[in-house]
C-alpha cells in the first residue's frame, strides 16, 4: 500500500516545525503537493514558514501553534488531528540536555520526557483510528541513534529516544496489515539552522555532520516504501550499530564521556 496522495482535504502533520529537520521535512512535503498543518511554540517561525511554503509549492500551510510538552495545550491539537483527514503525521519535535542529571533543571528534564515521548504517543493515538479505518497513512517518529544505548550525561534524551525508536518500530509491525506506513528517522548529528544547536555543534568535526535537507528527502522516500529505520550518514550507522551490539558496559562508557565534553 501506498502513502495518500496529497488532496485539497487531507494534510500532513510536522511538528517542531519551526527549525532544524522539521523545516526540512515541511519542504520536502510540500515539494510533493501536500498541505500541511505546522506545530511549534514559536507562532512567528511557523508563519514565516507557512508564507515561504504557500508562496513557493501553492499549498496551504496551517499554523498550530502549541507546547507539546504541556498537557493542556497538546490535547486540543490531538483532538483535532482525530477529526481530521491526516495523510501523514511526522512526529518530529523533541529536544536534548548535556550534563549530570543531578545538575540540570528537573522540571525541564520532566518536560523532555512529556514532548519526546508522551507527545508522540499521544498523537500518533490521534490519528490512528482513521488511517487504519481507511487503509492508508503515514506515520514518522523522528527518535535517535542515542536511543539505542545507555548515555550518561544524555539521560532523559537517550530514554525518551529508546522509546520512540522502540515504539516505531513495534507499531510499524501491528499496522503493516491494515497498509498504515511507520517509519523511524534514527539520526545522529544533523546539521540545521537552529542557533541552539550551536554551541554543541562547535564541539563535533564538521564531517560528522550530514544536513537536514538530505535527511528530509531519504526519509520521507523512506516512509513512502514503509522502511522500518532511515539511519543517515555513517557515523549515525556507526553510532546505531554500536548502541545495537556493542557491550553496553563498553558503549556507556565510551558514550558519557564524549556527552559529559558536550555538556561542560
Amino acid at each position: 500500500m501506498s502513502l495518500p496522495a496529497p488532496t485539497a482535504d487531507n494534510r500532513a502533520v510536522v511538528t517542531g516545525s519551526s527549525s532544524g529537520i522539521g523545516v526540512a521535512l515541511a519542504e520536502e512535503l510540500a515539494s510533493r503537493g501536500y498541505s500541511l498543518i505546522l506545530v511549534a511554540r514559536r507562532e512567528d517561525l511557523l508563519n514565516e514558514l507557512a508564507k515561504k511554503l504557500t508562496d513557493r509549492y501553492g499549498i496551504t500551510a496551517e499554523v498550530r501553534a502549541v507546547d507539546l510538552s504541556n498537557r493542556e495545550q497538546r490535547a486540543p491539537l490531538a483532538k483535532e488531528l482525530a477529526e481530521r483527514d491526516i495523510a501523514i503525521l511526522c512526529n518530529n519535535a523533541g529536544v536534548a540536555t548535556f550534563g549530570s542529571l543531578a545538575k540540570l533543571d528537573l522540571d525541564y528534564e520532566r518536560d523532555i520526557m512529556e514532548l519526546n515521548a508522551v507527545a508522540v504517543h499521544d498523537l500518533s493515538l490521534a490519528v490512528l483510528p482513521n488511517m487504519v479505518e481507511r487503509g492508508s497513512g503515514g506515520i514518522l517518529v523522528t527518535g535517535s541513534a542515542a536511543g539505542n544505548m545507555p548515555i550518561p550525561n544524555n539521560a532523559t534524551y537517550a530514554a525518551s529516544k529508546a522509546f520512540t525508536n522502540t515504539w516505531a518500530e513495534s507499531l510499524r509491525g501491528e499496522m503493516k496489515e491494515h497498509g498504515v506506513h511507520v517509519t523511524l528517522l534514527a539520526p545522529g548529528p544533523v546539521r540545521t539552522d537552529n542557533p541552539d544547536q550551536e554551541e554543541v555543534g562547535n564541539k563535533i568535526p564538521e564531517f560528522i555532520w550530514v544536513t537536514a535537507a538530505h535527511t528530509a528527502k531519504i526519509t520521507i522516500d523512506a516512509l513512502a516504501r514503509n522502511k522500518m529505520r532511515v539511519v543517515p550518514g555513517l557515523i549515525s550507522k556507526g553510532m546505531s550499530l554500536a548502541g545495537q551490539f556493542g557491550p553496553r558496559s563498553i558503549t556507556s562508557l565510551v558514550a558519557g564521556a564524549a556527552y559529559k565534553k558536550l555538556g561542560s
